[in-house]
């Protein structure tokens, strides 16, 4: 054997055995956590604000015997491809042990063939894919927002006991808005609602009044009683006030993509939105996350936040209860309900599920009022 070929092998046995040994920080090194967003959005916000909140609290308290945890903040740009970029990036990074996103289901499903790699896998946990192609995506990759499969049920169990039986649907045309569409079709019409109209639009082209309103006028035509948007609430400033220009009356209800319209001003008001949380939640950890939330922002949380802050506090809980290295983590949260604890988060108890599902969330329904979200049922 050659002296370069001794070297090459060396030092392919020495790479095997880093990511054999996960990853693991080294003495004295700070512990860090990827964080990937669409960072021009409102919902990439909320979760970094979130995510940062949770590690802030944590690093006061000491819980990992003087070491610290710093975050690693990307921008994917809600973009699948970018989504591959940033996770590649991470991955390749020993010093991080765990990723808190992606945002959007599609981003997040691009990322976990990233993360999931067999011989350097990387934790992925999304606060908000709703996505059910999400499920079972890997074995590194885990959610703790409900999936469409809950959102789109709901707002079809709310709409009818309002007494709504005909609904038109607007459906962004990506993973996210065509899996909310469908969902919401056939838990209304299994409850003999009748979908008058379903409906693609595609990113950008809503300020166009006159297509949008087109599409509006059919609907009420063809006699709905509500309209359902399934986009987000940059789909959704442009929709709600061209319904109600358009002389729609009735209520305007989407999932939750819709967190942070109430933004938008007094033209998305009674505007009505599914979602884990709300901010008038009444759980006492809740009002306590809440408080400190307002405090550290000036603002109060939506889901997206809310859901950060459990899923950044999952993984800081696996690395004082499991251990610092990736497979330790990655271990520790497949977990919890199961071998380890269930996770009192505040958008409730988080177990997960053999798809890396978080189990029987729950879904409540909110109205959007002079600039906040108030809670109306469940």
């Amino acid at each position: 054997m050659t002296p370069r070929t001794t070297r090459k092998l060396l030092l392919s046995t020495a790479a095997l055995l880093l990511a054999a040994a996960g990853c693991r920080p080294q003495e004295g090194e700070t512990v860090r956590i990827g964080v990937a967003i669409p960072a021009a959005t409102t919902g990439g916000r909320s979760v970094q604000r979130g995510v940062e909140l949770a590690v802030e609290e944590f690093n006061a308290a000491g819980r990992l015997r003087g070491r610290t945890v710093e975050l690693d903040v990307r921008d994917d740009g809600g973009s699948p491809g970018q989504a591959i970029v940033v996770a590649a990036a991470l991955r390749d990074d020993p010093r991080v042990v765990a990723v808190v996103g992606h945002v959007n289901s599609s981003a997040t499903l691009a990322a976990a063939g990233v993360y999931n790699d067999p011989r350097n896998g990387l934790l992925e946990i999304s606060p908000t894919a709703s996505s059910p192609q999400v499920s079972g995506a890997g074995p590194w990759t885990f959610r703790v927002s409900p999936t469409d499969l809950a959102y789109g049920p709901a707002i079809a169990r709310w709409l009818a006991g309002e007494g709504n039986r005909r609904a038109a649907v607007l459906y962004l045309n990506d993973e996210y808005g065509r899996h909310l569409a469908q969902s919401f079709a056939a838990s209304f019409e299994e409850g003999r609602g009748a979908v008058v109209a379903l409906d693609p639009f595609l990113p950008g082209t809503l300020e166009d009044e006159e297509a949008l309103s087109a599409y509006l006028t059919r609907s009420m035509r063809r006699g709905m009683d509500a309209l359902v948007i399934a986009g987000t609430a940059e789909d959704a400033r442009w929709i709600v006030p061209a319904a109600r220009r358009a002389g729609h009356g009735g209520p305007i209800v989407g999932a939750d993509g819709l967190l942070g319209i109430e933004g938008f001003g007094a033209g998305v008001d009674g505007t009505y939105l599914s979602a884990a949380f709300f901010a008038d939640s009444p759980s006492e950890e809740a009002r306590r996350f809440v408080q400190a939330y307002a405090e550290r922002w000036g603002e109060l949380p939506n889901a997206d936040g809310a859901l950060a802050y459990d899923a950044a506090r999952v993984v800081l809980r696996a690395l004082v209860e499991g251990g610092l290295s990736r497979r330790a983590v990655r271990d520790y949260v497949s977990g919890i309900g199961t071998t380890h604890p269930a996770f009192p988060g505040v958008t409730g108890e988080i177990r997960f599920d053999e798809n890396g599902d978080a189990a029987d969330k729950a879904v409540a329904v909110g109205v959007v009022r002079d600039g906040r979200v108030t809670q109306v049922g469940s």
